[in-house]
């Protein structure tokens, strides 16, 4: 499920200029498509980045509140 070879490509599409080409040469449709694959992008961003901070502070948050080191 978690396949990063693929994110790799992704980024590696992006930073080439390849997907800026696309839109650039894409028909109306193709542009809305990508424009849309690119939002949705950025709302995982911002999902995997507010996961990735409960995550490695839940156990500080979890201390802070009770007083309790969280043992692991």
């Amino acid at each position: 499920m978690y396949e990063l070879q693929r994110l790799l490509e992704i980024e590696e599409h992006i930073k080439s200029g390849r997907l800026a080409e696309d839109f650039e040469d894409g028909s109306k449709s193709r542009k809305e498509d990508i424009l849309e694959f690119l939002e949705k992008l950025m709302e995982l961003g911002e999902l995997a980045d507010e996961t990735a901070t409960k995550l490695i502070f839940k156990d500080s948050y979890l201390e802070a509140l009770s007083g309790v080191k969280v043992q692991k």
